[in-house]
């Protein structure tokens, strides 16, 4: 993956989320995605905190975007690695966030993990 890649993507990932364009979001996503975030624990209950397939995902981010109206991210960075990429950025509430994201040959993301921080 080149930097090159690595910045048009999150760029492209974060203004769909401050554009809160749910299908543009959802476009980012393989339909086999697994998503594992502390977010998806406490929105949904879920205890493994991992969401599954592109229709589960729809349902948790549009809780997720009914939750947080305000929402906005900033990218602080973009790290591009071998299949994956790790985006670290200002999250809702300010939380420090860094999603490491594993994306396939069709630039589709097919496994996240989220990490967040005060």
């Amino acid at each position: 993956m080149t930097e090159e890649f690595a910045d048009r993507f999150a760029a492209e990932w974060l203004q769909a989320w401050n554009d809160r364009d749910l299908a543009r979001i959802l476009g980012h996503y393989a339909d086999s995605i697994e998503f594992t975030s502390p977010f998806a624990q406490a929105l949904l209950g879920e205890a493994s905190g991992t969401v599954v397939g592109k229709p589960a995902l729809r349902d948790y981010f549009r809780i997720g975007l009914g939750k947080y109206p305000d929402l906005h991210f900033t990218l602080l960075h973009a790290l591009p690695g071998v299949a994956s990429l790790t985006l670290v950025y200002r999250s809702v509430n300010d939380l420090l966030a860094a999603e490491v994201m594993e994306i396939d040959q069709d630039a589709k993301i097919t496994r996240v993990n989220a990490h967040y921080r005060r």
